[in-house]
């Protein structure tokens, strides 16, 4: 059975995408059976995998609303990984399901239905503490949060501690935090180095010893539609999130 990671933090321009696509990737290439679900509207995800959002007849919104079957809306990519898309339908999502029945937990039903073939589901959350991102926690084993090394790094993350508790006390009671992941990092700036004390003062023990610097080939990679290490696999961007994958691998032997 596969375990189930949540990529979120509600703070936009962080690297929880360029985050989610390259760990799924790499973990992957690793050796590992992964299957990525992008949960956000935007479909970020998506694309960075070369997939088109649009025109999809199948995705989380049809999985999620339409009850289709998850199987056949699973899509296979060069890259090792699986990718459940997203769709330009999911940004209504969260108002429609408002509406139906156990609408927390309509992403862990499909979900059972495919954990048996993967090692790691890794999910990409959407911006927002939301019904998308309370139906990914509900499905989550754990949460991976990524944090910028900028000066707002921590603005937010009571908000989204506070729903984590608030999953786990109505939802969801096994979910913990996967590890925090600071991105942007650059170590000759005394900023950078204020604000990984106050991340790891804010949650000890679970800081990555990897970090993720800023690199222009990460930008690049999406509008190609390839994960770092199969756009650039020799650049800093990619050892990078390789790094962090035999890391995140070590921590979760079985």
């Amino acid at each position: 059975m596969a375990k189930i990671v949540a990529v979120a933090n509600q703070k936009g321009g962080v690297g929880k995408t360029t985050t989610a696509v390259n760990i799924a990737s790499c973990v992957a290439e690793l050796g590992k059976k992964v299957l990525l679900v992008d949960l956000d509207p935007q479909g970020n995800t998506t694309s960075g995998f070369g997939i088109s959002k649009r025109g999809l007849e199948h995705s989380t919104y049809s999985v999620l609303l339409d009850g289709d079957d998850v199987k056949g809306a699973i899509m296979k990519t060069p890259y090792k990984v699986d990718v459940l898309p997203s769709s330009i339908r999911l940004s209504g999502a969260v108002v429609e399901l408002v509406e139906l029945e156990n609408r927390h937990a309509r992403l862990r039903n499909a979900l059972n239905k495919v954990s048996d073939g993967y090692d790691f589901i890794f999910i990409d959350c959407p911006p927002a503490l939301d019904l998308l991102t309370i139906n990914a926690l509900s499905a989550a084993d754990t949460v991976l949060v990524p944090i910028q090394c900028e000066f707002f790094a921590l603005e937010g993350l009571s908000e989204l501690m506070n729903t984590i508790r608030l999953v786990k006390q109505h939802y969801n009671k096994y979910i913990d935090i996967e590890g925090v992941l600071l991105t942007m990092f650059d170590s000759r700036l005394n900023l950078t180095l204020q604000v990984v004390a106050e991340v790891k003062k804010y949650f000890p023990n679970k800081v990555y010893k990897t970090t993720i610097p800023r690199n222009v080939r990460l930008s690049e990679a999406p509008s190609f539609g390839q994960p770092i290490n199969y756009y650039d696999p020799a650049s800093r961007g990619a050892k990078s999130y390789m790094e962090l994958a035999r890391e995140f691998l070590s921590q979760n032997k079985r």
